[in-house]
């Protein structure tokens, strides 16, 4: 089995413990695990025969016992034992939005339901009504989620498609070494989601890059290869495209080919304008073939600044251009410190300790730890006493690493009512506030809103996190009404995330540049929860970007000194 497969088991096994009603402290060691292994960066194989599973984190005795029969045996004893008090079926049922672990067990254990298909039936018979707990708004909800999860696309994830992207493409350039290999498409763009992975490169001899491209170890299925393209299918399933031009006509290719397709309507409509045609082989004026060795040199023929990739949808950065008004947009080396992660205290794979040495190898001058707090049971959340606790802890952590700046927050829930988990004295004790909606998301857009903006109206309530609630492909933003979100936020001073985690996204890039409009600041923040989850906010950074954001639109881009004290001047936290 490789790293995948052993990720979907151990959040299989997750899953039917919960379904199962096991104490949430149990699955959650599955999900750590499966979190930890899904971020490994090498075969977890190599690592079991090294002997050295359990430096793996969330890798514990029982686990390591458990990996070792997998690998030793090709299955897992425990895991079968799962699947015959827990089908398979009402596994499946998780996939709808609003059905989790003890609703799947009840439509399982009173009306015997298996698959979608069978509760849609039921919900559209008015048997879920009935059902201990749930009733019609309910029944209501899960038609709702099922006609979310029939609308799911099959576009890949940016956070799954770049490092596929990364990766091919370092093995190409170590199979044979193009001049010139770049991201295409959607994916240079940096949208939230893409189809097929596009790759283009540069050499004098075309056809041998093509060739030694299908033969890379990561290719299963070889669907076309030419002289100049190839397309194939990776071992895991996505669809990657080469092509492959010569060196002079690299900059025309590399635009012609990141698209947006609007975008280049409305460049090759200038370029007309000026007698030219423009391809992506470069400019042809009659006769006359121009070359353009780079991107800068098509945008210079056509009187405008270089587009960064992220801009170009045509959403009016040709004007920008032309006018000199495009943005400087902020970059990953800009970040300062990350304001939202999580530890081993509720629901992070990853000591305080471990976070912090990680955040240094960043060059991080400051790091929040913001765990849950006790509303949010299922992730493990943390009271007060507790909170205490973890106060002592990073003292003794911050000893350790003097450079970088540890500071306490927390992701403290908004609950049904609107009102926080702890009260205003004690938040005023933490210096980082997140506030975050994360029961009740399928409530109507009115109710839902007046959470939000409840606590945006709270002094001690810094950062609004990953304020729609949305996860791609598997959950639908919720009904809030961002607009009055962001008109409160403009109003009160407060912080909106952007949340980095592939999944999340959220802010999406066009409220990130309506909340710019507006004068909102916003935080892109990981959200780890684990080390490798800080790796994370290089997506959130290219949201921002796709927002038109720039340095001085992002709080966590200001030293730790600058930014306590921007805390402060709001009146909340920050001390």
């Amino acid at each position: 089995m490789n790293n995948n497969e052993i990720v979907d088991l151990l959040r299989q096994i997750a899953d039917m413990l919960e379904i199962k009603g096991e104490v949430i402290y149990k699955t959650l060691a599955y999900r750590r695990a499966a979190e930890s292994i899904e971020s490994l960066g090498r075969d977890l194989r190599e690592v079991w025969q090294e002997g050295k599973l359990r430096e793996v984190p969330g890798v514990g005795a029982a686990l390591e016992a458990k990996l070792d029969e997998l690998f030793r045996t090709g299955r897992l004893a425990y895991y079968e034992r799962l699947q015959e008090e827990v089908p398979a079926g009402v596994v499946s049922l998780l996939a709808i939005p609003e059905v989790g672990p003890k609703t799947a067990r009840l439509l399982w254990s009173k009306l015997g339901l298996l698959s979608v298909a069978e509760v849609e039936q039921a919900a559209k018979q008015g048997l879920l009504r009935k059902l201990p707990g749930l009733g019609e708004r309910s029944e209501q909800r899960i038609l709702a989620g099922i006609e979310s999860l029939y609308r799911r696309s099959d576009r890949i994830p940016l956070g799954v498609a770049w490092p596929v992207a990364v990766e091919l493409m370092a093995a190409l350039d170590a199979a044979i070494s193009p001049d010139r290999i770049e991201t295409a498409g959607s994916l240079r763009r940096m949208r939230e989601t893409i189809g097929d992975i596009d790759l283009l490169a540069a050499a004098k001899d075309t056809a041998a890059v093509t060739a030694a491209f299908a033969r890379l170890p990561q290719v299963a299925e070889v669907l076309g290869q030419g002289p100049t393209k190839a397309s194939v299918v990776l071992h895991n399933g996505l669809q990657v495209d080469l092509r492959v031009l010569e060196p002079p006509h690299w900059g025309a290719a590399l635009q012609y080919f990141t698209g947006s397709q609007a975008h280049n309507v409305a460049l090759r409509e200038l370029a007309q304008k000026q007698g030219l045609s423009l391809s992506e082989y470069g400019f042809r004026q009659g006769e006359q073939e121009i070359a353009c060795p780079t991107e800068e040199e098509v945008y210079e023929r056509l009187g405008l600044a270089w587009v960064p990739p992220e801009l170009r949808e045509d959403r009016g950065e040709i004007a920008a251009a032309r006018e000199g008004r495009l943005p400087d947009l902020v970059t990953l080396a800009q970040i300062k410190g990350d304001l939202h992660l999580h530890s081993t205290w509720s629901d992070g794979a990853a000591t305080v300790a471990e976070m912090a040495e990680a955040a240094l190898r960043r060059g991080y001058e400051y790091l929040v730890i913001s765990d849950h707090t006790h509303s949010l049971g299922v992730a493990n959340g943390l009271t007060w006493e507790r909170m205490q606790a973890q106060r002592a802890e990073l003292a003794e952590v911050q000893a350790r690493f003097p450079a970088l700046r540890l500071l306490q927050g927390a992701e403290v829930e908004i609950k049904a009512d609107g009102s926080l988990d702890f009260p205003d004295e004690l938040l005023a004790q933490l210096d980082v506030v997140v506030a975050s909606l994360h029961s009740g998301l399928r409530q109507e857009g009115e109710q839902i809103t007046a959470r939000a903006l409840q606590a945006l109206r709270n002094p001690h309530v810094d950062i609004l996190g990953h304020p729609s609630g949305r996860l791609l492909g598997q959950r639908e933003a919720s009904a809030l009404d961002l607009g009055e979100v962001i008109r409160a936020a403009a109003e009160t001073g407060a912080i909106l995330e952007v949340n980095s985690i592939p999944d999340r996204l959220d802010l999406d890039d066009a409220h990130v540049r309506e909340a710019i409009r507006a004068g909102v600041r916003i935080a892109i923040n990981s959200d780890a929860h684990s080390v490798a989850g800080l790796d994370s906010l290089r997506y959130g950074v290219a949201t921002a970007r796709r927002g038109w954001a720039e340095a001085a639109h992002v709080v966590n881009t200001l030293g730790a000194a600058e930014l306590l004290a921007l805390l402060a001047r709001r009146g909340g936290s920050g001390g």
